[in-house]
Formats: C-alpha cells, structure tokens, sequence
C-alpha cells in the first residue's frame, strides 16, 4: 500500500472507532476522534520510516515492532493507540498489496501477504484500502461490542451458572 492509503486509512479508521467508542455523534465523539486520530495516524505512518534506513518492509514491519507499541503505554503511560496505526499498516501491506511484509523479521526475512494485493500504483490501490478498512473497522465493533458479552456468557459456562 502507498502512503496515502495508508493515510486515508488511519483517518477511516479513527472517524469508525471514534464513532463506535463514543456514538452520540456529538463533541464527545469528535474529541474521541481526535483522542484515536492523532497517534493512529502516527502508527500508520511509523513502520514506512524503514524507506530511510534498513530494509523496507522488514525492519519496522515485524511483530517485534508492533509488540514494542503494545506494551509501551504500559510503561510510558502513553501512545496508547499508536499501536492501532502500525498494525493497521501492517494489514494493509499484508491484503493491500501485492508484495507483502516480512513479519517475522529478523529471525525469517520470508515475506507474508495474501492474494488479494494489488500493485502500489494501482488505480485499485483506493478500493482495497476501503474494503479492508470497512474490515477492520468490523472486527473492531466486534470485539467492542460482542467480545464483553462471549467473555461473560463463557465464565458463566465454566461456573456452571
């Protein structure tokens, strides 16, 4: 994926989880919006700083890097959703195009991605981006929505309520 898919997509993605943490569709909600936007924007754009050293699509597109963004707001109290931005970055170089990403980097240098990639300069490039933005923000509202009540309804199951 280019860096303007990239960029739309961090946008996409911060109106959609901004909307499905805080739904009034008022200033609540736009400050949410903001709140995501800003260090999902600067996740999405963090993994492409490898075009200026390093190996492009293997030194900060690994799960070693996207682990390092998890656990950083639990030691540094903030970037809390930086994390969102690399790994939807990482998506859309794993669906999005053609080439893939090396996930396992350092220890693989195979590249990863899936079938459904097009070239960067694809005039399809905007299509896959949406279609795997309105993905991802499903499986947000997912877990938003659904994943509190099957973690509910499993611990009922396993005390036998």
């Amino acid at each position: 994926m280019n860096k303007r898919g990239h960029v739309l997509n961090a946008v996409l993605l911060s109106i959609g989880l901004g909307y499905l943490l805080e739904p009034a569709g008022d200033e609540t909600t736009f400050a949410m919006i903001v709140a995501i936007g800003v260090p999902v924007m600067l996740g999405a754009l963090f993994p492409d700083v490898d075009t200026a050293f390093g190996r492009h699509r293997k030194t900060l597109h690994n799960l070693p890097v996207l682990a390092a963004f998890v656990a950083f707001p639990l030691y540094f109290d903030n970037l809390q959703f930086v994390w969102i931005g690399i790994l939807t970055h990482y998506i859309l170089d794993v669906a999005g195009s053609k080439r893939g990403i090396a996930l396992f980097y350092p220890v693989w240098k195979r590249e990863f991605g899936l079938p459904t990639g097009v070239a960067v300069k694809s005039r399809l490039a905007d299509v896959v981006m949406v279609a795997v933005t309105v993905a991802e923000l499903v499986a947000a509202a997912l877990l938003i929505y659904m994943a509190p009540e099957w973690a509910h309804e499993i611990g009922r199951q396993a005390l036998g309520i």
